[in-house]
């Protein structure tokens, strides 16, 4: 079964990442299929905003640290780069309005996915973490998404203490825009998706490209500039605490 999943609705779609049994963890077939998924999305007529989430009421656990360090490497790991790059094009490509159902927890490189939404609906006590600083990273897909949306105090919030903020707290920093109890997240999610879809056909896409007037363009442009803070690459990655 594919690592992502799109589900067609009434002017609607929803990708899905699709690996409940490690918790929706990234790797790099992962990252392929969530670049087709985005594409495919915003090139179907008949989509007018995407619901983005994870499967079995979880949004993604960050990194899968066993494919990561596995002995032998993984063939797509010396590409791994390149393969998230896409991902992030992608989604930052993406004409539609992306809505995200954060669910549980959206933890490094999850957490970067869940920034990437337009609108951002979290669970009460589900959590996002972006927590590279402990293990002396950069996060640059996080950096990269948080200053697109938002100021650098909310940035710095977020990025330099590198803890777990709760729904409620997302919601208070302007970075979810609404809670849901935690068993509702997914039908609240659903309900704005169709509400949008009812909009003039598309409307949604003329808004969220005048919203992009005012920042930058070109997405490579852009992700340049968050991974150039960190040029030697990344660490093999490991365990991020609370």
């Amino acid at each position: 079964m594919s690592e992502v999943i799109v589900e067609q609705r009434e002017g609607w779609a929803e990708v899905i990442l699709n690996r409940p049994q490690v918790k929706n963890a990234i790797n790099g077939p992962l990252g392929i299929a969530l670049a087709d998924a985005f594409q495919r999305v915003d090139q179907d007529d008949s989509v007018q905003v995407v619901l983005f989430r994870g499967a079995d009421g979880a949004f993604c656990s960050g990194l899968d640290l066993n494919s990561f360090n596995a002995d032998p490497a993984p063939d797509w790991l010396a590409d791994f780069s390149t393969i998230w790059r896409g991902a992030h094009r992608s989604i930052f490509n993406c004409r539609k309005p992306i809505i995200g159902a954060l669910e549980r927890y959206a933890i490094n490189g999850g957490a970067a996915l869940a920034l990437a939404a337009d609108l951002l609906i979290t669970g009460e006590t589900a959590f996002l973490q972006v927590g590279e600083v402990q293990q002396g990273m950069a996060a640059p897909y996080n950096m990269a998404w948080l200053r697109l949306r938002h100021n650098e105090a909310v940035s710095s919030q977020i990025a330099l203490i590198g803890r777990r903020y709760s729904g409620q707290e997302l919601k208070t920093l302007g970075i979810a825009c609404d809670t849901a109890s935690d068993d509702s997240v997914l039908t609240a999610a659903r309900e704005l998706a169709t509400q949008l879809a009812a909009y003039p056909p598309g409307a949604l896409a003329k808004i969220k490209a005048g919203l992009r007037i005012y920042g930058p363009q070109d997405a490579d442009a852009w992700f340049d500039q968050a991974t150039s803070v960190d040029p030697v690459g990344r660490q093999a990655p490991r365990h991020v605490g609370r």
